[in-house]
Formats: C-alpha cells, sequence, structure tokens
C-alpha cells in the first residue's frame, strides 16, 4: 500500500488524568526530532528549575501555566508535527470529568484516537467515558496506548487482561478499527522504537502504525456536498465576469461537466470550472477548498449547497440528534437557538429531550432528562427553515451542527445528527 506523503492524519488523545497522554506527545515529538532547540532548551530549563532528573516531556504540550504549574492538562492542546511518510495534527485533551465537552471538541476531525490506560490501574470509567465519546463521534480507529508497561515490570499478562476486558466492553460501540499498544511513554518502549523490553510484543511501534494507517476510504467518497460559504465576483478586468462559488468540499467528488443542484431552490446547473488560486483542476475532493463556476446564472449564497443531481440530501426542518451540553447553564427546550450547520446559520430549538446517556454505563436516563454541562443525550431539534443534512456516520460535515445562545452569543452545544 502507497502512502500520500502530503496526507494528513488527525489524532486526538484520551485518558484520565495522569495517564501520561502530554509524556507520549512529548515522546512523539522529541524521539522524531519534530522538536526545535530553543524549545528543548526552555523545556530542559524548567524541568531542572522543578528537581526532575529528566526531561519532562509532558511540558511540550501543556502550554498553559496553569497546566505546567498542576501537571495537567485542562484545555484542548493542539500540535503539528510531520515525518517524511505523514504529517499529523494532535489535539491533546484533558482528562477530567469535568472536561468532556474539550474531548468532544478535539476529537470531531480526528482520524483515530489514542486512549491512553495506565497498566497499574486497568480500565476504569473515564476509559469507558473516552472510548464510548470516540465512538459516538464515529472516529473509524481507535488505538489503545497501554502506559506505564516499566511501572508492571513489563508484563505480558497485565497487558493481555487490559486488552480482553476493553474488548468486551467496546463490542458494544461502533468502532471498526481497534487496536492495541503497549508502552512506556516515559522512557519511549513502543512510542517511536521498537521496545527491546517487550519481545513477546511482535507489531509495530506507535509511530509507524499512525504513518502506515489506511484513512482514504474512511471520506465519504460518494455524496458529493459542497456547501457555498461565498461568491466570488473579482473586479479586474481579467475576470471580469467570473463568478465562483467558493468553499470547502465536504465529501464526495466533483468534476467538470457534472450535473449538478443548488439547494434548497432546486434549480439544476452543470459544473463549469473548478479553481483554486493557482489553476483549475479535473476534479475536486474533501477536504480541498475550491472555487466552482457553474454554467448557469443562478442566484446562490452563502448556506446554499451544491450536490450532485442524482444524490441529494433531503432538506428538512425536524431531527433527531445526539448532542454534547457544553455550557453551564441548564439546556432549555422550546428556548430558540442559533444553529450553526455547514455554512448555514439560522435560528433554532430544542423541541424536546428523549433521553440523556449515563456514559459510565451507556444506559438511557428517561426520568432526569436535565441536560447539565458534559451531559450528552438525544434531542429533537426544530428549525426555522430547512437544512440539507445527512446522517453523522454518513458524513461528518453535513451530519454536525452547534447551538449558539443567542444571549451570550456562547456555543452551548455540539450536536451529531442521527
Amino acid at each position: 500500500m502507497t502512502i500520500d506523503n502530503n496526507q494528513l492524519l488527525r489524532f486526538t488523545t484520551a485518558g484520565s488524568v495522569d495517564d501520561g497522554k502530554s509524556t507520549l506527545i512529548g515522546r512523539l515529538l522529541y524521539d522524531s526530532k519534530a522538536i526545535f532547540e530553543d524549545q528543548l532548551a526552555s523545556i530542559t530549563s524548567i524541568s531542572k528549575r522543578k528537581g526532575h532528573e529528566k526531561v519532562d516531556l509532558a511540558l511540550f504540550t501543556d502550554g498553559l501555566r496553569d497546566e505546567r504549574e498542576q501537571g495537567i492538562t485542562i484545555d484542548v492542546a493542539y500540535r503539528y508535527f510531520t515525518t517524511p511518510k505523514r504529517k499529523f495534527i494532535i489535539a491533546d485533551t484533558p482528562g477530567h470529568i469535568q472536561y468532556t465537552r474539550n474531548m468532544v471538541t478535539g476529537a470531531s476531525t480526528a482520524n483515530v484516537a489514542l486512549i491512553l490506560i495506565d497498566a497499574r490501574n486497568g480500565i476504569i470509567e473515564q476509559t469507558k467515558r473516552h472510548a464510548f465519546i470516540a465512538s459516538l463521534l464515529q472516529i473509524p480507529h481507535i488505538i489503545v496506548c497501554i502506559n506505564k508497561m516499566d511501572l508492571v515490570a513489563y508484563s505480558e499478562e497485565v497487558y493481555e487482561n487490559i486488552r480482553s476486558q476493553f474488548e468486551e466492553f467496546s463490542s458494544k460501540l461502533y468502532v471498526k478499527d481497534i487496536r492495541f499498544i503497549p508502552i512506556s511513554a516515559l522512557d519511549g518502549d513502543n512510542v517511536v522504537n521498537r521496545s527491546h523490553n517487550m519481545p513477546w510484543f511482535q507489531d509495530a511501534p506507535l509511530l509507524h502504525t499512525l504513518e502506515h494507517m489506511h484513512i482514504s476510504s474512511d471520506i465519504n467518497k460518494i455524496d458529493a456536498r459542497f456547501p457555498v460559504q461565498t461568491v466570488l465576483r473579482p473586479q479586474s478586468k481579467e475576470f471580469l465576469d467570473y463568478r465562483g462559488y467558493a468553499g470547502r468540499v465536504a465529501s464526495g467528488i466533483f468534476r467538470p461537466n457534472d450535473k449538478v443542484t443548488i439547494l434548497p431552490s432546486g434549480f439544476t446547473s452543470t459544473i463549469k470550472t473548478i479553481d483554486t488560486n493557482k489553476e483549475s483542476l479535473q476534479e475536486a475532493y474533501a477536504p480541498m477548498s475550491v472555487s466552482i463556476t457553474l454554467e448557469d446564472d443562478i442566484d446562490i449564497s452563502r448556506g446554499d449547497m451544491i450536490v450532485k443531481t442524482n444524490n441529494t440530501p433531503t432538506p428538512t426542518q425536524e431531527f433527531d440528534a445526539m448532542i454534547c451540553w457544553l455550557h453551564t447553564n441548564t439546556a432549555r427546550p422550546r428556548t430558540k437557538y442559533t444553529i450553526l450547520h455547514t455554512s448555514n446559520e439560522q435560528k433554532a430549538m430544542i423541541k424536546e429531550v428523549l433521553y440523556k446517556i449515563d456514559i459510565d454505563t451507556y444506559q438511557r436516563e428517561e426520568e432526569n432528562k436535565d441536560l447539565l454541562m458534559n451531559d450528552i443525550g438525544r434531542v429533537k431539534i426544530r428549525t426555522t427553515r430547512p437544512l440539507m443534512i445527512d446522517e453523522y456516520r454518513d458524513n461528518r460535515i453535513t451530519g454536525s451542527f452547534i447551538l449558539i445562545d443567542d444571549a451570550t452569543h456562547d456555543t452551548v452545544a455540539a450536536g451529531m445528527i442521527l
């Protein structure tokens, strides 16, 4: 299998507090030579000042002063690094129960979730919580990193016990691909380099697994969806009559001469050109940002969607969704919110809370339906005008949305359409 050297892989880390997420990312960056000398000098100095024997690799990602003082992660820290094989964006998310919303934020665009488990503690409630959220967000691949193997004498028995327990409860979840790697983030075992301390583990170390993971098939190439973000009308002699519809391909493939329908108007046309700022393309696919021109002059504006004529979503004003409530104020059914769906913005309300999920047991709570911060529940949403939606499991872009409180302008919920 060939790997596209320009292919970007996004992964998120999840685990309980002190499971070693930030240390693992620091080790990845350090051993793959992705750290600048001045960064290394700064972190080395801080580590010495704190009296650490070794460089505290967690400091590479713990950017907030509060985090560095407490040694914990309390915000989503994004890091970018590249190897000869692939480019990576890492979302390092908090382990605290009260920061579930941060994990939802960091994991919403991820191809892979790294779930860390402390080998001494095994599977705990937070492990199940993070696995459930990864499943809910339809992250295609999960890598379970069983960390701190050095503290359990690199025991194969400990590793196998945790693996079998995880496989048992994760069988209830919708995840296509789960892999297991025993590691020591502190010492670097099986992170970038294969561990000599665990000869019983014959699979590839973490970085090799990430570099060679096949993610091209994770993108929906069938349902062509192009939410229009803006209309381009350059006022120049070179592009005097140019009218392009700019945006980012959400899914599918578009080519010149394709028959397309514009929603919600229903007008049809044919793609004339697909352009970038450098050249015209013969095809565009997710997640490319392009400008599309049409053979016909149609009134199209931000929030409209260009789709293939033979494959259109059903415009709807009422739908069910799983939402993660992000705000300190309780969700208020029948209250108006602003909904953002792709580039479309309009008014909506939570018509009804159907049930709440107990994330630790995966059971439905149908008696207590109050959605508090970090709660996840199934709701019925009603919008003022039709939205062009797909199910989240088919399309993570057109199947997701956020709700905004009109009074405070705070983002109060992230939703996945069912």
